[in-house]
């Protein structure tokens, strides 16, 4: 399947590994020009040359805070000045702090609300403009399987991500007419570092090994199995591409049938 995004410009956040980094990899399978960021400079540039390398697609490495204003500023400028207006974002970021209300400190979600919160919106607002005027863009947001049902550790996280759900809901239908599309992705239990730290507190917790944590969650999956990083690096791309232009404003769960609720 075709999906007529070569040459496109694609700025994929918190890039160099997990979830940003596979959708990433499968932009770049698909001809689009790829600018990664992260806080790392050398695992992101190790990423940028990798996927470079396995795809043939054009990619650059950018270092960049997400939860700072002035740290996406300069990104944007630099993404601009490389490869000109982005025309593909995918909104990233690391997971907030976890823990009860009576451990969390205001410290913690206020460091929460700009990495998880304001990244999205901060982004997002620097790149519409441009898609706009180019009557063309693609905005994918990144979010949690915590949008749509809660998680007790990860209060944080449950309390602001379905916000990013309703904001997304609103560019949509205030953007669709320029032919932008502005849609999220919700990812179930997938192995990625964000995984394993949260199961080594959980195991912890719990007293009992990783291996049983993980074994544990796999089994209250449906599909029987955690998700693979491509999983839903593949649903991004999709996503971004021309096949997907009348999916607006819609939150896909990308989850192997775990949560319960009617959508």
């Amino acid at each position: 399947m075709e999906f007529g995004i070569k040459g496109k410009v694609a700025l994929v956040t918190a890039s160099s590994q997990g979830l940003g980094r596979a959708a990433a990899t499968s932009l770049a399978k698909e001809g689009a020009c790829i600018a990664l960021c992260a806080r790392d400079t050398e695992a992101v540039r190790a990423a940028a040359e990798e996927i470079g390398r396995e795809t043939g697609a054009e990619t650059a490495a950018f270092t960049a805070d997400v939860a700072d204003a002035e740290g996406i500023r300069r990104l944007i400028a630099g993404v601009t000045e490389r490869f000109g207006p982005v025309q593909i974002l995918v909104n990233n970021a690391g997971g907030p702090p976890a823990g009860p209300i009576d451990r969390l400190t205001d410290e913690e979600w206020e460091k929460g609300f700009h990495l998880t919160m304001m990244s999205m919106v901060r982004l997002t607002r620097a790149v519409l403009p441009g898609m706009k005027e180019h009557r063309w863009g693609r905005v994918i947001s990144l979010v949690s399987l915590a949008a749509k049902q809660p998680i007790d550790d990860l209060l944080i996280s449950s309390t602001l991500r379905p916000g990013i759900l309703g904001l997304s809901k609103v560019l949509a239908t205030q953007y669709g007419r320029y032919g932008v599309t502005v849609n999220t992705v919700c990812p179930g239990y997938v192995l990625t570092k964000r995984m394993e730290d949260l199961g080594r507190v959980r195991s912890k917790e719990r007293n009992i090994t990783m291996e049983q944590y993980l074994t544990e969650s796999a089994a209250a999956i449906p599909a029987g199995r955690l998700g693979r990083p491509e999983e839903i690096g593949d649903v991004v791309a999709f996503l971004a591409s021309e096949r997907a232009s009348f999916i607006n404003g819609a939150n896909l769960l990308v989850d192997g049938g775990q949560a319960r609720g009617i959508h």
